[in-house]
């Protein structure tokens, strides 16, 4: 009998291993597809501009050189104040969402009031709306108000349209904490802010982790919006100043420059996301329990 169960668990565990073989085979395929142009994008990074634009070859391959990255730290380089612009705008339109979302998802998911399905409604449908189609009149209600020009317009304006995801995560976050644990915290006399700061702070901080990292992430790479918004040079943000990288008299762009400053803009993206993994990934499966 034993070894009648031991051939059983054998003849299982050789079904199973050839079933996720071909999942296996599949999940290599697509980590190749997105590696390889990462590295790819790194290696032509530390390759003179020369190089970049010659006849691919294994010799070649062998030709680096830190001049790309050094122009970025030289006087003739002009990324430092883009890339200070960038985390700037970036870790504040972060801040200011996660700080409003998690105030608005706490009212909507724990206060009945009327007309609150219409309001969140009407929140989710303007995350259908392409910000292209409102560009032009956000643009003319932004300069009435001197809000142009500023990175104080541009962190309002990422900030605008990071909230609606912002505000739907968090609700559905306060809407996984029982309600029994709030009441516990009322009868020993817990008011809001020390509830939220308290007692719910350690159940909510995955949500705020996601949606703050979602914000800085769609500002970090924010383009269109801050191409449109800024006009003088000392406020472009990153995105904006890689497209100003070009040299010679016909403005022929300098390939090796531009790789370097997009993996230049890939490093805060990249250690955010690797840092905030855990919480990120428990703040969407909060998010997706309930709608």
């Amino acid at each position: 009998m034993p070894r009648s169960r031991a051939s059983t668990s054998d003849r299982q565990a050789g079904s199973s291993d050839r079933r996720a073989g071909p999942y296996a085979l599949l999940g290599v395929l697509f980590a190749l597809i997105f590696t390889v142009p990462l590295l790819w994008s790194i290696l032509r990074a530390f390759q003179p501009h020369e190089v970049i634009l010659g006849t691919p070859g294994w010799s070649e391959m062998s030709d680096l050189t830190w001049e790309n990255f050094s122009f970025f730290l030289s006087s003739q380089g002009t990324m430092l104040r883009p890339v200070l612009n960038s985390i700037v705008v970036s870790l504040s339109t972060a801040a200011l969402t996660a700080l409003v979302a998690t105030l608005a998802g706490y009212g909507f998911s724990k206060f009945a009031f009327r007309g609150s399905r219409v309001a969140f409604s009407l929140i989710l449908l303007t995350m259908m709306v392409p910000f292209q189609a409102i560009l032009t009149p956000l643009y003319l209600l932004m300069n009435s108000v001197g809000l142009t020009d500023s990175l104080v317009g541009l962190v309002l304006f990422s900030t605008n349209f990071a909230l609606p995801f912002g505000i739907f995560l968090m609700k559905n976050t306060f809407d996984t904490v029982p309600q029994a644990l709030e009441d516990s915290a009322i009868i020993d006399g817990a008011g809001t802010g020390r509830m939220l700061v308290d007692v719910l702070r350690p159940m909510i901080l995955p949500g705020i982790a996601s949606s703050a990292l979602y914000a800085f992430l769609t500002s970090w790479t924010e383009f269109l919006g801050a191409l449109t918004f800024l006009t003088s040079e000392k406020y472009f943000t990153l995105p904006v100043a890689l497209l100003n990288i070009q040299v010679g008299t016909y403005g022929e762009v300098d390939f090796g420059q531009l790789v370097a400053g997009s993996v230049i803009a890939m490093i805060p993206c990249v250690v955010l996301y690797v840092s905030l993994q855990r919480f990120y990934v428990r703040g969407l499966a909060a998010g997706a329990v309930k709608g």
